[in-house]
């Protein structure tokens, strides 16, 4: 495992200040907004439709104090982007949006490296304000919206969305979800993808290595991965690049990039500053989280005798709730993964909390692959290739 000081040269202008939102392509925006809402404790923030004027595309956008979810769908036949979308990805994660400041001078320096613009800078404003956009094509079909803010804006999300239509009374008697902004968000690349798209990052959006893994130290008996974080200047975007790495058995990364059709966003990290309460909550809400077994819990234990920090959690509790641990000598963070939030076995959410720890979990990587190879064996996807490329079940 490996941490990077070396941020590089401070970007002379420009500057990207956070993860403004996400928007996925589903194919029922409504439908899609009300489970995270129900599960994950989110609430309706803005929408735009048939009602406001919007002919094409209907937009269902929901928050979580920082955490801001888009769900777009199409509205009329014949809508071919989203189509292809929807049948190469299902529902998926499209766009990545960050705040920033000075988007022209970032789109140049991006263009001059080489990135590929979908859409040059433009302005939308209405009575609440004026807000600059572009956009740039990252890895596979998902796209970085870049959001700059031209005057304070007083709106509930961005110019054009105006009030949700309806509020579900019965959000406001459920427990919260205590998730509070986006930690991290991964993307999964093909084998040998990793580092062309880490170099990408760092080459056009200015950004710098800040951790990094390989196949030696993230391994079960039948898969592993390699992994590098690149962020920006202030370390307030992160983003692992994931990569599988050859094993026995398929790992979780290729099964994801075979049902996603190619490289995508495989998993959104959100930040508690409560983790109990948050699963508590989130498991009474119905959310469904991957399991560990008590022997991790049995290692868990043995390991924490000899070390330097001491994790103020009750170690029953976070066994009883499945959270993981994963600790170095200044620090630890807990963590817990959902399943997949679709059926197919692509996209799913991490709820992570932190003391004086910046790593990613390496040392529960292992238990996790363990986890989802449960999940994978079920799916009759935890497959062994064989010399022709076919892949052979085996249990």
């Amino acid at each position: 495992m490996t941490s990077y000081t070396d941020k590089g040269e401070k970007p002379e202008r420009g500057k990207f200040v956070r993860f403004h939102h996400l928007t996925f392509w589903v194919g029922n925006a409504k439908q899609a907004a009300v489970f995270y809402c129900d599960k994950m404790g989110f609430e309706p923030l803005a929408y735009k439709g048939l009602e406001t004027g919007s002919r094409e595309l209907v937009s269902h956008v929901i928050r979580q104090d920082k955490i801001i979810f888009e769900f777009a769908s199409p509205l009329n036949p014949g809508n071919e982007e989203m189509g292809e979308h929807f049948i190469k990805h299902g529902d998926a994660v499209k766009d990545i949006a960050f705040q920033v400041e000075d988007c022209d001078f970032l789109v140049q320096k991006a263009r001059e490296r080489g990135a590929v613009i979908v859409k040059d800078p433009w302005i939308e404003q209405d009575n609440y304000g004026k807000v600059k956009y572009a956009v740039i094509q990252t890895y596979g079909d998902t796209t970085h919206t870049l959001v700059e803010y031209l005057t304070p804006y007083k709106g509930l999300f961005l110019p054009g969305y105006h009030e949700p239509l309806f509020r579900d009374p019965l959000l406001p008697k459920l427990p919260s979800g205590c998730l509070s902004f986006i930690d991290h968000i991964v993307g999964n690349q093909p084998d040998d993808q990793m580092v062309p798209i880490s170099d990408w990052y760092q080459k056009c959006l200015m950004f710098h290595r800040f951790w990094s893994i390989d196949d030696k130290q993230i391994h079960t008996q039948y898969s592993s991965l390699r992994s590098v974080v690149v962020t920006n200047y202030e370390e307030t975007i992160k983003m692992p690049i994931n990569e599988p790495a050859p094993g026995k058995k398929k790992s979780q990364i290729q099964e994801y990039v075979d049902y996603n059709g190619g490289p995508g966003v495989q998993h959104i990290a959100l930040n508690t500053s409560n983790i109990i309460q948050a699963i508590v909550n989130l498991k009474a809400r119905g959310m469904e989280f991957l399991s560990t077994p008590d022997t991790y819990y049995d290692t868990l234990r043995e390991k924490l005798k000899t070390a330097k920090i001491k994790v103020k959690e009750d170690l029953k509790t976070l066994q009883e709730l499945k959270i993981l641990v994963d600790f170095d000598d200044k620090g630890y963070l807990l963590q817990i993964f959902t399943k997949p939030v679709q059926d197919r076995p692509t996209l799913f959410l991490e709820v992570i909390q932190r003391y004086n720890h910046s790593g990613f979990g390496a040392g529960n990587f292992k238990s996790l692959f363990e986890a989802i190879e449960k999940d994978q064996d079920a799916r009759g996807n935890l497959t062994v290739l064989t010399a022709d490329g076919n892949p052979k079940i085996f249990k």
